[in-house]
């Protein structure tokens, strides 16, 4: 079969078609996908629900693993898999304030740690009948969007990234003792550089961006809805409505998620995850 890209949206994002994922993947193909991904920072690859071992097989054509913080999400007989269960089990789990459940604030994975990860592979074993889309939105597009002005405003600002902050209307679920060990603040650049394409990318999470190192939390705060209402702009979203079995696979580095949250209750929505180690942001 011949492989296609397929691009989803003006945004980002690209689906791939003729791709066998029961075989493995030829190095022709692995050079033409990795392009794509550098080229549309986000891949659809249409599947049906892969085993744990196949699903952390196929990360590997992208990344190298890294076990997730949370041990409680781990899966039993492949760590580096996160099981993800975001189902509203009683009418008490769904909030009416959707903003109150962390899944709907725009983040980026694991910027609370001082190396993140460059990738995630994010996979859906069930979903609702209604709901739950993934949403995204690209940040170096946001910050080639300003002007020079505003670039020379933040090009050298540092940020604090916390496992939690107060800016976040909801509470970040809890850690082990070992845990939070494994996570104390840390700083990085408002305005990361991509060290595969080069390209300077808003690196900002919601849920996790605390403050602008050296600045005065009134100005900080300012300065941060700012930088959240810039990167949200409809003209830079793509919204992913899952079918079972969907892989998607992002740019950690010039990507925001959040999720629409309003889904019925009882209905599962049920995902496996990989992340892939990247390097310090610079």
């Amino acid at each position: 079969m011949t492989l296609n890209v397929n691009p989803l949206d003006d945004a980002l994002g690209a689906e791939i078609t003729g791709l066998d994922l029961s075989k493995p993947l030829s190095e022709s193909d692995r050079t033409e996908i990795q392009d794509a991904f550098l080229t549309h920072q986000l891949l659809c690859l249409r599947s049906t629900p892969l085993a744990p071992g196949d699903f952390s097989e196929l990360s590997r054509h992208f990344g190298e693993p890294q076990l997730q913080l949370r041990r409680s999400t781990r899966h039993g007989d492949v760590p580096e898999i996160s099981v993800l269960d975001s189902t509203y089990k009683s009418p008490e789990d769904k909030p009416t304030d959707f903003k109150r459940n962390r899944k709907s604030g725009w983040h980026t994975d694991d910027s609370y740690f001082e190396v993140p990860a460059k990738v995630t592979l994010l996979q859906s074993l069930e979903i609702p009948k209604s709901g739950g889309h993934t949403r995204f939105c690209n940040t170096r597009k946001a910050y080639e969007g300003l002007t020079g002005e505003e670039k020379g405003r933040i090009d050298s600002l540092m940020a604090v990234h916390a496992y939690d902050t107060k800016r976040a209307p909801a509470r970040a679920a809890k850690r082990t003792k070992q845990e939070e060990d494994e996570t104390p603040e840390v700083v990085h650049p408002l305005v990361r550089t991509h060290e595969d394409t080069g390209a300077k990318a808003f690196y900002f999470n919601s849920n996790r961006t605390d403050r602008i190192v050296d600045m005065d939390r009134t100005e900080s705060d300012a300065l941060l809805d700012w930088v959240h209402d810039t990167i949200k702009q409809p003209k830079y979203h793509y919204d992913h409505e899952w079918r079972t079995g969907d892989i998607l696979i992002w740019d950690n580095r010039c990507l925001v998620h959040s999720v629409n949250v309003d889904f019925p209750i009882g209905q599962n929505r049920l995902h496996q995850r990989i992340l892939l180690k990247g390097t310090r942001p610079q």
